[in-house]
């Protein structure tokens, strides 16, 4: 699979820089306000619901393993947004998975609410005000965002390694949350309380022992400057925990590309201190992502990314731990469950490739390479799109050497086909 993988691309590449030729002397416009770097989740309508049926199946080969195992999911996604008053809206965005075999202290349906507020915003004011679930989702990041605060613990079950996917599907979290909106910016205030202990291993759970297992409060302030450069400054503060701080910054470069920067710091444990829950001493670290992503009129789009985590660990670090097998996992378990880096350098490259060799054939592919131990994941995805089915295979590879980040999971390759009904 690796030679077919560097193939497509290779031909994504070429077929793609082919068809951008003309950008030199077009008279075709590129739209400026179209570029973006990391895609955001959409906001919901002010009316409008949202219903697909997602099934996949597919084969794993296994790295202690001597046979592959098969897998299989179904999955239904419903979201929900309408107006019950001038100036008050409801949103409802729900999930629930069925997965074969079920995970290890899982049942085998998982339900995700991720998302039940209400929002209320008098007509013709620059103030709203919304209490329930929300999906707070910060940082222009692609693979890393080191200022989106709430994802520690929002995810449920983990569909696809694919970070966008990632973003989407994962819970929201109870708040109150206050905007106050002018022309070129905002500033939000976010409090979230303590609802819970623990995650729940039910599968029918609203869950909030992950979500809301502490207190947590944030204040955000976003400025676009101009139609090319926007920013966001925070101020972020849990229960227990020192203050932290962070910015992100997203700048249109030039017609085709757009240059992405997020950090922040804050004073923690250590990343394996706190996997193996040791209340070791704390510091102050950043986290830092920051990238470029060109797009071409082929509708061919580069990214690269840099990624740091302070708290992360090193080569030397990684090495230390050479003869303790268990102590990796648990320090790779707990980066999942906060969606968090496990090196202390990492790189990202993606690529997407709209109309790939046809109309309605689109190909994403990315690449992660831990920069500590040169371990990596690589993942590829072709799909078709029907007015309401897509149809997609997917193929991703981990590896590194033994005892790497990559090359230490069980699994080596993963390959499903995925059918997506959209009612």
């Amino acid at each position: 699979m690796a030679p077919i993988y560097c193939a497509v691309l290779f031909s994504a590449v070429t077929l793609a820089c082919a068809q951008a030729l003309p950008v030199w002397g077009a008279t075709e416009e590129v739209d400026p306000l179209s570029l973006e770097s990391a895609p955001e989740a959409a906001t919901p309508a002010a009316t409008g619901v949202k219903i697909f049926l997602e099934g996949s199946g597919g084969n794993v080969a296994q790295r202690y393993e001597t046979q592959s195992r098969d897998i299989g999911r179904a999955s239904l996604d419903f979201s929900y947004s309408t107006r019950l008053a001038p100036g008050l809206r409801a949103v409802l965005s729900d999930r629930i998975d069925h997965l074969y075999p079920a995970e290890t202290g899982v049942d085998s349906t998982v339900n995700s609410l991720r998302e039940a507020y209400l929002s209320w915003q008098p007509e013709g004011s620059n103030t709203a005000i919304e209490l329930g679930r929300i999906n707070l989702r910060y940082g222009p990041g692609y693979g890393y965002n080191p200022t989106d605060f709430f994802r520690d613990g929002s995810l449920r079950t983990l569909t696809s390694t694919n970070p966008f996917a990632m973003r989407e599907n994962r819970l929201g979290t109870v708040m109150l949350r206050a905007q106050q909106l002018w022309s070129g910016g905002s500033l939000s205030v976010a409090y979230s309380p303590k609802l819970e202990d623990r995650p729940s291993a039910d599968g029918m759970s609203l869950d909030f022992g992950a979500t809301n297992n502490r207190n947590r409060a944030l204040i955000e302030l976003s400025t676009q400057f101009s139609q090319r450069i926007s920013s966001q400054v925070m101020l972020y503060k849990e229960q227990d925990s020192d203050p932290a701080i962070g910015a992100s910054l997203s700048a249109l470069v030039s017609d085709g590309a757009v240059a992405h920067a997020e950090w922040s710091r804050s004073s923690e444990p250590t990343q394996l201190n706190r996997a193996l829950g040791i209340s070791g001493p704390t510091a102050q670290q950043d986290r830092f992502a920051g990238g470029l992503t060109y797009t071409t009129l082929g509708k061919l789009s580069l990214t690269a990314e840099y990624q740091y985590n302070g708290f992360g660990t090193t080569q030397r670090d990684w090495e230390s731990l050479a003869s303790k097998p268990l102590t990796k996992f648990a320090l790779l378990t707990d980066a999942q469950q906060r969606q968090e880096l496990v090196p202390r350098q990492a790189y990202l490259f993606y690529v997407t490739q709209k109309s790939f060799v046809y109309k309605d054939f689109d190909l994403t592919a990315f690449v992660r390479v831990n920069a500590e131990d040169q371990s990596h994941l690589s993942w590829l995805e072709l799909r078709h799109h029907w007015p309401k089915f897509d149809l997609a295979l997917q193929w991703q590879q981990y590896s590194g050497s033994a005892g790497s980040e990559y090359g230490i999971v069980p699994e080596t390759r993963v390959i499903q086909i995925l059918a997506n009904y959209y009612f």
